[in-house]
């Protein structure tokens, strides 16, 4: 099969000198079209008849990967300071949560269940056996039956990712924090058996991805997120404090992509199963799961929380929505369509990386 030209157009913005850092040779602004705002930008290059990128144009992993790993170390620097000042509050809203994830990524350091990226703290951790518990996850019929997959961009639902791909499925997997757009959707077809591993990587992800806007006609089957701290009993969950799986759900209810009937699945270390979660003080957009998965066992929580239904825009700092076109986006259109004017939450300090945008 002869190579055939694709055109990518990116579904976020993106600055003239920092995709020329990106790419590893020169291009001809031929390739590149750029409106006078940059808000969007056309990559022209060639796929071979496996869907994998030849090297008229390539994708520079190393850059890519330093930059996520530094913007990241910052946002965990800034999440650190967030706790510290939620838990010193005892009025705060948030207090029990960080005791609780504190207590979680202190102890996992403590026992040594977690692997690299340690510490763990402030993190989705990457627990000792997350592989084994990915294998119980994909023996689900849940995960069996599923044609497209939504999981998380953490390292610990790596092995996750490269099983929904390697069993012929698709996988929807966010930029992560939402920082350079929405989602991106792989398939095994647009990838060679080489490159699949790879694919399952946050660099991975950018290289391959197609991205998606609001606008994708998509059914996801099955949901899997990462938790710091889950309820077996409720089903109840804490995430490391972002807010960013919660947003992703949302969008995608919105979406029209999942209902209150599709899975939820977390995968966790059993020393990250807890029975301490107040459930009545979740907030309206906190994401219950329906199944764990750990190492050792299958736990079906039978959760009788609410699911999300959308976004909360009374929820959502003013900041946060300033940062997030993709959140922006759908503001702006459910204001249209409904005639009438969304309102934010409180406001609130943003992480460095959420700032971060091609």
């Amino acid at each position: 099969m002869d190579p055939t030209l694709i055109r990518f157009s990116s579904s976020f913005p993106i600055k003239h000198n920092l995709l020329s850092k990106h790419l590893h040779k020169p291009f001809s602004l031929s390739s590149l079209s750029l409106s006078p705002n940059l808000r969007s930008s056309r990559i022209s290059f060639k796929v071979d008849s496996h869907g994998s990128k030849r090297n008229d144009v390539e994708f520079d992993e190393v850059a890519y990967e330093a930059e996520r790993l530094s913007l990241d170390a910052k946002a965990r620097e800034s999440m650190a300071e967030t706790s510290e000042r939620e838990s010193r509050d005892g009025d705060d809203p948030k207090a029990w949560k960080w005791e609780i994830r504190n207590r979680i990524w202190d102890l996992l350091e403590a026992r040594n269940l977690a692997q690299f990226p340690r510490p763990v703290h402030h993190r989705i951790p990457n627990f000792v056996g997350a592989s084994a518990a990915a294998k119980k996850l994909s023996e689900l019929e849940v995960f069996k039956v599923a044609k497209c997959v939504k999981v998380n961009p953490d390292t610990p639902q790596k092995q996750v990712r490269f099983l929904t791909l390697n069993g012929g499925k698709k996988l929807l997997t966010p930029q992560p924090r939402l920082r350079t757009g929405f989602f991106s959707i792989l398939e095994s077809g647009m990838l060679s058996p080489s490159t699949i591993n790879e694919a399952c990587t946050s660099a991975g992800v950018a290289k391959y991805g197609k991205p998606i806007g609001l606008d994708e006609k998509i059914k996801v089957d099955l949901i899997v997120i990462g938790s710091v701290a889950v309820d077996p009993k409720t089903g109840a969950r804490l995430g490391k404090g972002e807010g960013f799986a919660e947003l992703e759900y949302g969008m995608l209810w919105y979406m029209g992509a999942i209902n209150d009937s599709t899975p939820v699945i977390t995968s966790v270390h059993d020393q990250q199963l807890v029975d301490d979660i107040p459930f009545e003080k979740l907030l309206i957009h906190d994401v219950p799961v329906d199944i764990i998965c750990t190492p050792t066992q299958v736990i079906f929580t039978n959760t009788n929380i609410p699911k999300p239904q959308g976004i909360y825009w009374d929820k959502l700092s003013p900041e946060k929505l300033s940062q997030i076109r993709i959140l922006r986006e759908l503001k702006s259109k459910i204001e249209r369509e409904n005639g009438q004017k969304l309102h934010c939450g409180p406001s609130e300090k943003l992480p460095p990386t959420a700032q971060w945008r091609y």
